[in-house]
């Protein structure tokens, strides 16, 4: 049997510049599932996505679903796309299988936290001889330099190339902080220790979840628990918010990261991955 792709519609040409095109999986003619595909609205025609791909029920398990994803990437690279990128459900994991095994890297995971109710008393306290503080705009520059650059060098060590790279950080930073330290609903949080700057928290609560934006605490104080006790601010901020859950985003390369969040009690909601297209 043959598994192809039928054009469901024609390749559209979107108002934010990108395309994208709807398309059935057929065995022999016959329909047994749908793929969507698009480019990037970030990074330009070069980058490609598989938004959706969905095998009709009697029809998996039989390589359906392998043979689609690897016609769309042929379509992608007709398109001209150098690299295809895709999201993953945690609770799909036939699709996260599929995704290792035809060669897709996992760049980073959506990680989760419910939050219920709890009392004032239940709130966490700081580790003693730090305190909390807001950021002051003399410091809010180099923060922002070093969030950049940081960024855009593991998304680079992931495979983005730089200008890619570049502006994807750009874009997210920008549509978090638009307004900087003004921001309405965001806080940055300097943690000191005797007096001195250790760490850091970027928190942020424009819809449920709120989100942790950026966490990051100085290589000579981490293995402390420093880390650990600025994601339970997060926790008391959220709750002070009024949001029932907490979200983060974590590259996946970030071991420690990743164990400390799980030790916390997230869970992963999606799995981003990418593969280049050669």
């Amino acid at each position: 049997m043959t598994t192809t792709l039928r054009p469901a519609r024609p390749v559209r040409d979107e108002a934010d510049g990108s395309r994208s095109a709807l398309y059935t999986v057929c065995v022999n003619s016959r329909p047994v599932g749908a793929v969507t595909l698009s480019t990037h609205r970030r990074h330009g025609p070069a980058v490609g996505r598989i938004n959706a791909l969905a095998i009709d029920e009697p029809e998996r398990h039989r390589g359906r679903g392998t043979v689609a994803a690897l016609a769309a990437e042929e379509v992608l690279r007709q398109w001209g796309c150098t690299r295809v990128e895709t999201t993953v459900g945690a609770d799909m994991p036939h699709a996260l299988r599929m995704a290792a095994a035809l060669g897709y890297t996992e760049r980073n995971r959506t990680m989760r936290l419910p939050l219920p109710d709890a009392p004032e008393a239940a709130r966490h306290a700081l580790p003693q001889g730090t305190t909390l503080r807001p950021m002051r705009e003399e410091e809010y520059d180099a923060w922002r330099a070093h969030e950049r650059d940081t960024y855009i060098a593991t998304l680079t060590g992931a495979g983005l190339p730089p200008d890619q790279a570049a502006s994807e950080e750009a874009a997210g930073f920008d549509q978090a902080f638009p307004a900087g330290l003004a921001t309405p609903g965001v806080a940055i949080l300097v943690l000191e220790r005797d007096g001195a700057p250790v760490g850091h928290l970027a928190w942020i609560r424009l819809a449920d979840p709120s989100w942790v934006a950026s966490v990051e605490i100085d290589p000579a104080h981490r293995g402390q628990g420093l880390g650990r006790a600025l994601m339970h601010v997060a926790e008391d901020l959220t709750r002070d918010g009024g949001a029932s859950a907490l979200a983060l985003n974590v590259f996946a390369a970030n071991t420690p990261a990743v164990r400390l969040y799980e030790s916390l009690g997230y869970r992963p909601t999606d799995h981003h991955f990418g593969k280049p297209l050669l």
